[in-house]
């Protein structure tokens, strides 16, 4: 640990901090004006570098090396813009989060279109011309190209503030942050004013992805590695502050930096890789600052857009007709494994799609009743399945002991993270949801000794008498069916009134004496714990359990789940967990392009039934009810 390391280090920082920066204010750009999360942001970073590689290699003799990286991050603003009208422009009336799918699912979707079109090879582009070499600095080479991105990124600071601050254009995008609805009521074009904005964000992200053609190869993981990133920036600088944007970019950019220069360090005799941090170092800063400072380091509270949906209606008891059906869908299940004996994999199958409703339901709990959006819901699946692991494997006790153990430590792992959450609301509460998952991720991928780190634990089955899967399959009928019932009678409860009405009004419910984050807290330890119940399950099922469970693709997967069936329904979740399940086994063994065939359909799905597919069907339903109502009293 010399001084110039910890100089040289700093320096790398900075030039990471640069490459950062631009695609976080596109993403807060983007999110001030038009309120959407975009999940595809990181695409629009993996699609600028591919493209810089192609302009360079075929036009870069003819135009040369910098107008081709230019002329890449154009193109991506193009391809922003193609986004917006077509896509964006059908859906900014929908709620946030189908948003946020519609996003998500683009995303599925370019990534397989970039895989088609370059195949599945990295691919190394050229160096910059007159930037091949390197200085010396304190002793040490430090390549010229990364002093080049640390003077780009204050360059384009300076440019994004000229243009928010001088131009016409930029008043217009700073007054749609503050009130879009205002603006438009003035007169402006706000259709066009969404997709000039999109399109500079993409712009920004384009510019950030060709910049990284010469420092590292094009690859197809670009997309994901970016966007978690990105967005922890976004919240830490404050939601559609670009300068917030670049402060935390600089923070986080840094402490990276000197947690690399610091390596193995021995404290106490204890030994502390501080290398390993760096992938959740952002996420620890992240967290601490939506905790001390709930709006971000340079942000503050969002105005309240006018283009909500519409208010949910209350929750009714079903009626004769779905209780019939309930009973009928489960005498089907319990007769499923008879009726599939020709055919193992259906059990095995149905074995996902159980677990799966179950973890969708228990965040369409905290999500739909309680108005709490969840973006690491996964911490929770994933302490459970750990759990029933590592008391199988170390401390020996039976399975049937482990498994009702296992959510007892998920629930325990939601009531310490739900008391900092439940402070928060909105995206700044989904986001340290997140932050705190991957978190959890990050000591079970880094701590060997006790989770095996980056390789799980395997040798987790279940006991003897359920060693054939059709018992197994049945227990996990029993255990989900049970659960899902538990958690729709809860919310018959003067308990699940109580917490839908802090829900629609937090200051109604407070004036008549309910203690709104109380409430909220507990739904959150009850939804964390069932949450773990799947998880346990899901372990003893695939006989050993892995990182991935806790990652951030995982919450993404129950979000997806409780949005494709429907928020505003209680057997929502279910349908949106089953179909989503089958949809990703289906498709992922008939193509290889399985993730835009995904993307595809949920885009429709989104498109067509922007109120999920149980939603859709109940409003069919009500209207078929209205009419015969209308038709008796005529």
């Amino acid at each position: 640990m010399s001084f110039s390391g910890f100089v040289v280090q700093l320096l790398n920082g900075l030039a990471g901090a640069s490459s950062l920066f631009l695609v976080a204010a596109g993403l807060s750009l983007i999110f001030g004006v038009t309120r959407i999360v975009n999940f595809a942001h990181g695409s629009f970073f993996m699609v600028g570098i591919y493209v810089a590689y192609s302009l360079v290699a075929n036009l870069g003799a003819s135009i040369g090396f910098w107008p081709s990286l230019l002329l890449a991050a154009l193109a991506v603003a193009a391809l922003g813009a193609l986004v917006e009208v077509l896509l964006l422009r059908r859906i900014y009336r929908a709620p946030e989060l189908f948003q946020l799918l519609a996003t998500f699912a683009l995303g599925l979707v370019i990534k397989d279109g970039v895989l088609w079109f370059w195949g599945p090879e990295e691919l190394l582009g050229p160096r910059a011309p007159g930037l091949t070499g390197s200085v010396s600095i304190l002793g040490r080479q430090f390549p010229s190209y990364d002093l080049f991105l640390i003077v780009a990124g204050p360059v384009v600071l300076g440019l994004l503030w000229l243009l928010l601050t001088k131009t016409r254009w930029g008043t217009l995008v700073r007054a749609a942050t503050q009130d879009r609805d205002m603006v438009s009521a003035l007169g402006v074009n706000q259709a066009w004013l969404f997709t000039a904005v999109f399109a500079l964000g993409a712009f920004l992200a384009g510019l950030g992805g060709a910049l990284q053609l010469p420092r590292e190869p094009a690859n197809l993981e670009m997309d994901l590695n970016i966007i978690g990133a990105a967005f922890v920036v976004v919240v830490v600088g404050g939601m559609g502050s670009i300068p917030g944007a670049y402060v935390a970019a600089l923070l986080i950019a840094e402490l990276k930096a000197i947690c690399i220069w610091l390596g193995l360090v021995e404290i106490a005799g204890v030994s502390i890789s501080f290398s390993k941090l760096t992938l959740v170092v952002e996420f620890v800063v992240m967290a601490v600052v939506l905790v001390a400072r709930p709006w971000g380091l340079f942000g503050r509270p969002q105005s309240p857009s006018r283009h909500a949906s519409a208010a949910e209606q209350p929750l009714r008891a079903p009626g004769r007709v779905a209780g019939y059906a309930r009973w009928a869908v489960l005498a089907l299940l319990v007769l499923l494994p008879l009726l599939a004996v020709q055919s193992p994999y259906v059990t095995v199958l149905m074995i996902d799609l159980l677990i799966a409703a179950l973890f969708a339901a228990s965040l369409h709990f905290i999500m739909g009743p309680a108005g709490m959006h969840s973006f690491g819901h996964a911490a929770y699946f994933g302490l459970g399945a750990y759990a029933a692991a590592l008391l199988v494997r170390s401390l020996q006790l039976p399975m049937e002991m482990a498994l009702m153990v296992a959510p007892v430590a998920a629930g325990f792992g939601a009531f310490l993270y739900g008391w900092f959450c439940v402070r928060l609301s909105g995206v700044y509460l989904a986001m340290l949801t997140l932050a705190f998952a991957q978190i959890t991720w990050a000591i079970c991928y880094q701590w060997d000794a006790f989770t095996g780190g980056s390789n799980g634990l395997t040798g987790v089955w279940p006991a003897q008498w359920l060693s054939d899967k059709r018992n197994y399959y049945y227990l996990t009928l029993a255990l989900v069916a049970g659960g899902i019932l538990l958690l729709h009678r809860i919310l018959y409860s003067p308990f699940g009134y109580a917490l839908r009405a802090g829900r629609d009004s937090v200051l109604r419910a407070d004036a008549i004496g309910m203690n709104v984050k109380r409430l909220q807290w507990v739904a959150f330890v009850l939804a964390g714990t069932f949450a773990g119940l799947a998880g346990a399950l899901y372990a003893f099922s695939k006989g050993s359990i892995s990182p991935e469970s806790l990652h951030v693709g995982k919450s993404i997967d129950g979000l997806v789940m409780v949005l494709l069936g429907g928020l505003q329904t209680l057997v929502g979740p279910v349908v949106g967990a089953l179909t989503f399940t089958w949809l990703h086994d289906t498709v992922a063994r008939n193509t290889d392009y399985w993730r835009a065939m995904l993307g595809a359909i949920i885009l429709l799905l989104v498109l067509l039934f922007p109120q999920g597919i149980a939603g859709f069907a109940r409003q069919l339903i009500n209207k078929r009810q209205s009419a015969a109502v209308r038709e008796a009293q005529s």
